[in-house]
């Protein structure tokens, strides 16, 4: 199977910023992790700080690959555009956040991306990405 995993802003800075929510890893190190571990998949990567690089990446990769993984950071709050594009297209997407978004401030409580979404992960740190991986491997075609 194919998949990719989207990253939205500031997620560029994992290791770096907030290690007391985020981790010490980056996404560069994790991912390398998660490709040995699934070497019968391929598992691209793109991040940006950029709503519509974002969505034109949804909109390239919604109609090649078998599963996207989205962590769209604050974008998951604020963005119909993107939650938009996840509805024109036929790959599905699993939202994850690495923190447990419930646990902070209440504006985080609320995704307008979820209703778009196979389905949300949140508050497993990294592990949220392979979970998400997981669940697309073993949903039903």
């Amino acid at each position: 199977m194919n998949f990719i995993i989207l990253n939205g802003p500031n997620l560029n800075l994992l290791g770096k910023r907030e290690p007391e929510v985020y981790g010490h890893r980056s996404f560069e190190d994790f991912l390398e992790e998660l490709q040995k571990k699934y070497t019968e998949h391929s598992i691209r990567y793109f991040q940006s700080n950029h709503e519509g690089a974002l969505i034109d990446t949804l909109h390239e990769y919604g109609f090649q690959v078998d599963g996207i993984v989205f962590n769209a950071g604050a974008y998951t709050h604020t963005s119909i555009a993107i939650a938009d594009a996840i509805r024109a297209i036929p790959a599905p997407v699993i939202e994850v956040h690495i923190s447990n978004v419930f646990k902070r401030e209440s504006f985080r409580h609320h995704s307008v991306l979820a209703e778009a979404c196979l389905g949300s992960i949140s508050g497993f740190g990294l592990d949220s990405y392979r979970l998400a991986i997981e669940a697309l491997v073993n949903q039903p075609r």
